[in-house]
């Protein structure tokens, strides 16, 4: 073989090679974002899904990558290492654990259940700390590997990060279309560990067969060492707050979303999904640009970036309040809003690469030292945007602040760059016009977002109040219908004669139950039926357990129902309903209502499935009764009086015990004759209407009638219809897809 026919056939298969590890990359990043939902999902029914308890799982998540990272890059500098040997040991690992992950964290979170906050935290992290840590090896890793074989570090960061960031991106759409929809979340854990193992046989082949580049005959002369333009601390300091921005930004983007979803589980799939798909997609510009420009010109470009990245934020808000009667013309403008945001963003850790990192032995170190700030950026956004800056800036606001911040990244690149001063005097301009138009022209178009959003049409017609928290946003109507996250949760009416949202069913206590004394409220919601319940002359206790601070300000607004805040029979908790009664397994109850959201709702399933009835079970005291909302669903339906031996369908919600159900028309009457709301009779008996009502109230109530139907007649046409389980996940992510 000829000289020029062996360099011809070194070149190929150095191209080979250069393919091999970006492949493999990419389908690395699909398990990695399955295990991350899934256990997302697992570990919030544990712990709760309160704002504490997502900020605290995020957190782990990130913290564990970053930590990972600076493992990665603790490896590197041990001297040369096998990338493809290494990823494919990696993937096998972490195929071993994603396998036994959710017994794992079944065992560990019933310990730690009861734990203070900081200690719980420490066990969310060491739950994921094992994966995460894999996970987060492999960037520097692989990176240290690419640039000794190349020469180029920007365009081995770009790369990497842009293929495992598009898989990441694939796998929210395979799974909330494909695997939770129709498999669950053990088949979610199984699916993914395949892939990984595929992965790592895949990585094994190609290093039994050679295919790894052998870095130690690499020649010098393809190995060129730009100096850094910035120094390590400051491009670490610009990564970090990159990383609070990006997170922050998608809680931002998921607030909104959500709104205009009715909180749907897809939601959160599809901004994830169009936020890491635009992070890909600003990774490969930023890395092709880098192949071709200096670390001096190339900083240009990533200031420019970040000034349209400003440009889409301050956008997004006016946009999307003005679209939102465009049907599926809002879905395209907030997607590509998304994407664009996530784009400029996801450019910036390349374009740091290149500013700051050398391509020589440090690379890999170097590179994770980014890479942990990056994450460690995200983790504070998660914690101080989710946990505290939603608690007290609305949508507006959380939009300035983070143009802010950006303006003031671009600022510094700005500074920075080497470009003539006309031209940075220039970019500095139009940087500060941008931030002055976005905080003076975007607040107006924004002013009616969730009446917009809500009515999916244009709307002249405000909300008489909006409470915007860390738990998400409550509207109320002028006629006092009350939202949560854009969806119909109560009217404020505890009038039986004028009744506009169903307020029968807590009147209908004691149709069910003899002396309901202890009772246990999941949910405060407008606080008309707790107004109800606690007013019932049988009931001794009431406890609420509410995961939504905002409820408790607006009743205490509302002279109908903001006595029942001070009753003395009331004690209102915040919390997440399952993890408290988890958490207090002596307490046991009469009765456990809960006027359950719409059974498709994110999260909704938590307290709907088999086996968090089954809980409710054990809480409750012989001849105890769980009256709940099926919101119509015939599987929640199903599932109520599969896991209770004796029920029925009352209007719209399932009654069950584990007793037989003491059904006393005569007792019901008599308790709503003497019921008194705030010293007001509900009846007068001497009015001739009154007693008339209670006749016609028994009637259509009866208990062969249309009102409510027994669990063995329920049961019997219902036979087609799956239980509702935590792992199936009822039917939130398959109603959106006409499943049910």
């Amino acid at each position: 073989m000829t000289a020029l026919e062996m360099s011809a056939t070194g070149s190929a298969s150095l191209a080979l090679r250069h393919r091999i590890l970006p492949v493999l990359f990419f389908f690395s990043g699909v398990p990695a974002l399955i295990y991350q939902l899934t256990w997302q999902r697992s570990l919030f029914r544990i712990f709760g899904v309160n704002t504490e308890s997502v900020t605290i799982v995020v957190t782990a998540f990130m913290l564990g990558l970053g930590l990972g990272s600076l493992a990665g890059g603790w490896i590197t500098r041990r001297g040369a290492v096998r990338p493809l040997l290494l990823l494919g040991v990696i993937e096998m690992l972490t195929a071993i654990f994603g396998l036994a992950s959710l017994a794992i964290f079944e065992q560990v979170g019933d310990l730690a259940l009861d734990w203070p906050l900081p200690a719980i935290a420490a066990v969310n992290l060491l739950l994921v700390l094992i994966p995460t840590l894999l996970m987060g090896a492999t960037l520097p890793i692989l990176v240290s590997h690419l640039v000794r074989t190349s020469g180029q570090v920007a365009r081995s960061v770009g790369l990497l990060y842009y293929v495992n960031t598009l898989g990441a991106s694939a796998a929210c759409l395979l799974s909330a279309f494909v695997i939770f929809p129709y498999f669950g979340m053990q088949a979610a854990v199984r699916i993914a560990a395949a892939i990984n193992i595929a992965v790592a046989l895949g990585a094994f082949m190609a290093w039994y067969r050679r295919l790894e580049a052998d870095e130690t005959r690499v020649s010098p002369a393809r190995v060129r060492t730009a100096q850094p333009i910035l120094s390590i601390p400051l491009v670490m300091l610009l990564a970090a707050i990159g990383g609070f921005v990006s997170l922050s930004s998608e809680i931002f983007l998921f607030r909104v979303a959500s709104f205009a979803s009715g909180s749907s589980s897809m939601a959160f799939a599809v901004v994830l999904c169009g936020f890491l798909a635009g992070i890909a997609g600003g990774a490969y510009n930023a890395s092709r640009l880098c192949a071709t420009l200096s670390p001096a010109d190339a900083i240009h470009e990533a200031a420019k970036g970040l000034i349209w990245a400003n440009v889409f934020g301050a956008a997004f808000l006016p946009l999307v309040t003005q679209g939102a009667g465009t049907g599926f013309g809002l879905i395209l403008i907030m997607l590509a809003g998304i994407y664009l945001i996530g784009r400029q963003w996801g450019a910036l850790l390349p374009f740091l690469s290149h500013f700051g990192v050398a391509a020589d032995g440090r690379a890999g170190m170097q590179t994770a030292l980014l890479y942990s700030a990056n994450i460690a950026g995200c983790a504070t956004g998660a914690v101080l945007t989710g946990f505290v800056l939603a608690n007290h800036l609305d949508s507006q606001q959380m939009s300035m602040l983070l143009l802010a911040i950006g303006t003031m990244c671009s600022l510094i690149l700005i500074y920075r760059s080497s470009t003539v001063a006309g031209a940075r005097g220039k970019a500095v301009a139009i940087a500060v016009a941008v931030f002055g138009a976005g905080t003076v022209i975007a607040p107006p178009l924004s002013r009616n977002l969730f009446e917009n959003l809500q009515a999916h049409a244009r709307s002249d017609h405000p909300f008489a109040r909006v409470v915007e928290n860390r738990s998400g946003v409550i509207t109320v109507d002028t006629d006092g219908t009350v939202f949560g996250n854009g969806m119909y949760d109560g009217r404020f009416n505890t009038s039986l004669k004028s009744d506009r949202n169903g307020i029968i069913r807590p009147f209908a206590l004691s149709l069910f139950h003899p002396a309901p004394r202890e009772v246990l409220m999941i949910g405060l919601a407008t606080g008309s039926w707790a107004q109800v319940i606690a007013n019932n002359p049988f009931v001794e206790r009431l406890t609420i357990v509410e995961i939504n601070p905002g409820y408790t300000r607006l009743i205490a607004e509302q002279p109908e129902v903001q006595s029942v805040l001070h009753n003395p029979k009331v004690t209102i908790i915040e919390d997440d309903g399952r993890r408290w009664l988890n958490r207090h397994p002596g307490r046991t109850f009469d009765a456990v209502v809960s006027n359950t959201t719409w059974n498709f709702r994110a999260n909704t399933t938590n307290l709907l499935s088999t086996e968090f009835l089954q809980l409710v079970g054990r809480h409750l005291n012989p001849g105890g009764i769980m009256f709940y909302n099926a919101t119509f669903s015939r599987r929640v339906e199903k599932t109520g009086c599969t896991a209770f031996p004796y029920g029925a369908r009352f209007t719209n919600h399932v009654v069950a015990s584990n007793a037989p159900i003491d059904w006393n028309y005569e007792r019901w009457r008599k308790v709503l004759e003497s019921y008194t709301i705030d010293g007001k009779p509900e009846f007068n008996l001497t009015d001739r209407a009154d007693r008339e009502f209670l006749d016609a109230l028994m009637q259509e109530y009866r208990l062969d009638g249309s009102m409510i139907e027994q669990c063995p007649t329920l049961l019997s046409r219902t036979t087609d219809k799956a239980l509702v389980t935590d792992d199936n996940m009822g039917t939130e992510w398959r109603y959106y897809l006409n499943l049910e």
